[in-house]
């Protein structure tokens, strides 16, 4: 990757993985696009930024040609409680936009990454160690987008040779973008009420496991996999990877060693949940891990001490 066009870059992934490889690929090579323009934040002011809305294909291509891209990150999407309030439009938008963006990538020989998740998989799939290769019957729109665009982008690798690339996302936590309409964003919420409030009503129910990461380790699994030596990847879009797998009384287990006064509390959305029991309780990176050398270097403990620390900061708590 020499100069980079990044979609949906003020999202939660985006806003920070737009920084992290302008670290590593200078600010005037990574070109941040979005929606809607937010002066003052760092993905905006950095660096090069285009206002895009991913359904105008012509206004994509275009930009592409200007900044003379050689590889698109794709992440505009709605994301899973989104998507099932909004089914319609998630699917303008999930689908209609990736076509785009995969077009815009074979007309210009451009690298392609796009992220998969869990929510790709339904409640047929095998709920424990999940597999890379497995059945996928999701019962969302989200999971419906997810799926079909893994077959789309191994599609357009087969077809028009497009050097396509993507992972399985499970949950991210994250304390610099607040959470935009996951199922998993419980999982952040409960850092930031228990800094301010020392209690958290959780949406998801107890017991319910889910696959989780921590987005420094998100950020360096993309980066990672577009450095791979494409010889080796057999699998190429939609790796499964993963960092832990808790359920919502356990994280607040590790918040407690760090808040003694904490108290988890329950109020289970239903439509959230049923999303949640959809999906696996633990998958298996071992794919990942063989073709392009995965590896997560967070686990529940060390992401809640970090977490916790760096909310404080950013929320001025003592």
């Amino acid at each position: 990757m020499k100069k980079i066009l990044v979609t949906g870059a003020l999202g939660q992934i985006g806003s920070e993985l737009t920084m992290y490889m302008r670290n590593i690929y200078g600010n005037d090579n990574v070109v941040a696009t979005d929606i809607r323009r937010i002066d003052g934040i760092p993905a905006v002011e950095s660096g090069p930024f285009e206002t895009l809305d991913v359904l105008d294909a012509k206004a994509m291509a275009e930009l592409a040609k200007k900044h003379k891209v050689d590889t698109i990150i794709h992440l505009a999407a709605l994301l899973s409680a989104v998507a099932e309030a909004k089914p319609v439009l998630a699917w303008e938008i999930n689908m209609g936009g990736l076509f785009n963006a995969l077009e815009v990538a074979r007309e210009l020989n451009c690298a392609f990454f796009t992220p998969s998740s869990i929510g790709a998989f339904g409640p047929s799939t095998p709920k424990d160690n999940t597999p890379q290769d497995t059945i996928q019957r999701p019962q969302t729109m989200y999971g419906v987008t997810k799926v079909s665009g893994e077959i789309l982008c191994d599609y357009y690798f087969k077809r028009f040779g497009v050097d396509t690339r993507g992972v399985r996302f499970p949950g991210l936590i994250s304390y610099v973008t607040p959470p935009g309409g996951g199922t998993t964003d419980y999982a952040v919420d409960i850092y930031y009420e228990a800094l301010k409030n020392k209690r958290y009503t959780s949406f998801i129910g107890e017991g319910t496991y889910m696959d989780m990461m921590y987005m420094p380790d998100a950020l360096r699994a993309i980066v990672n996999l577009m450095e791979a030596d494409a010889s080796k990847l057999i699998h190429r879009n939609a790796f499964n990877i993963t960092a832990m797998s808790f359920e919502p009384s356990q994280i607040a287990a590790e918040i407690k060693k760090h808040i003694p006064e904490f108290e988890l509390s329950y109020n289970v959305d239903p439509v959230r949940q049923a999303i949640a029991n959809s999906w696996p309780n633990s998958i298996d990176c071992t794919a990942a891990r063989e073709e392009w050398g995965f590896n997560a270097e967070y686990n529940l403990s060390s992401m809640t001490e970090d977490m916790l620390a760096k909310l404080r900061q950013k929320l001025d708590i003592k």
